[in-house]
């Protein structure tokens, strides 16, 4: 079992950046899948960027673009860079893990707290 502890989130007005990380614990981390996802007020847990077993990057078409994720496992921590935000982009972000490749699904076995994000126009 993993344990997620996101951080970075806040307020920023539109056209503006922040960079959300997530720090990871566990058995064989490297191992591990990760993704963030963000799930904004009335709506459901929407996938925004996952790397996959073989280190490829999948993003939703709605961040393609502006949004990278990457990791340092040296530092055992996520991250994922947001630039160009968008009042669309409001929402609460969460990381997360798993030994399953799960892309931007949210079927993943591990998540984090989540860290608030909110983009003013």
């Amino acid at each position: 079992q993993v344990q997620l502890v996101e951080s970075g989130g806040g307020s920023v007005q539109a056209g503006g950046s922040l960079r959300l990380s997530c720090v990871v614990s566990g058995y064989k981390y490297s191992t591990y899948c990760v993704g963030w996802f963000r799930q904004a007020p009335g709506k459901g847990r929407e996938g925004v960027a996952a790397i996959d077993s073989d280190g490829g990057t999948r993003y939703a078409d709605s961040v393609k673009g502006r949004f990278t994720i990457s990791k340092d496992n040296a530092k055992n921590t996520l991250y994922l860079q947001m630039n160009s935000l968008k009042p669309e982009d409001t929402a609460m972000y969460y990381c997360a893990a798993d030994v399953r490749d799960y892309g931007l699904s949210p079927m993943y076995d591990y998540w984090g707290q989540g860290t608030q994000v909110t983009v003013s126009s």
